[in-house]
């Protein structure tokens, strides 16, 4: 229950500091996604059970805050912790690498689904300026802090389940 406790607090900052600091620097069009980097680094810990709580918890609060349809974020965010879950019972033994697999997919799953859900609402964008513009130069920002993202969520995880010593 606790690690679901924390993911309100932590959210809540992630989401602050990606829209406070990191919304005003963007590359191109495209920003860095802290909320998807949090959830992702999350669920490739092996002893973290409550990775779809976070899902929901990191999707409904940046769904939120956010201008884009109400469920994008969720969709996709569920979707990357979908993933996610299977990298790490599959590629077990370069959690980095599955990291850095993750994000790359992670990060191109979302911008589709926000790309579907605005087109289906009738938003006149055109799929190249977008892939060009937004999904792109996302997608070099989340590469570049997935490393501090998965040190700092890998920490984050190991103080809130402890290994077990057996006796």
């Amino acid at each position: 229950m606790l690690p679901v406790l924390v993911a309100f607090p932590v959210f809540s900052l992630l989401l602050i500091l990606q829209s406070a600091v990191l919304g005003r620097v963007p590359l191109i069009m495209g920003t860095a996604d802290l909320v998807m980097l949090a959830i992702i680094a999350w669920s490739l810990h092996p002893r973290v059970k409550s990775a779809w709580q976070w899902g929901l918890v990191g999707g409904a609060l940046f769904s939120y805050v956010s201008a884009l349809p109400y469920a994008s974020h969720l969709i996709g965010y569920l979707l990357v912790v979908g993933f996610a879950q299977i990298l790490r019972q599959r590629v077990w033994q370069a959690p980095l690498m599955a990291m850095f697999f993750a994000t790359f997919v992670g990060t191109l799953v979302v911008q589709s689904v926000d790309l579907i859900l605005l087109s289906l609402s009738g938003n006149p964008l055109s799929w190249l300026q977008a892939v060009n513009l937004i999904s792109l130069p996302s997608l070099l920002l989340n590469l570049l802090f997935a490393v501090p993202a998965y040190a700092v969520f890998g920490d984050l995880a190991n103080w809130l389940h402890p290994e077990q010593l057996e006796m």
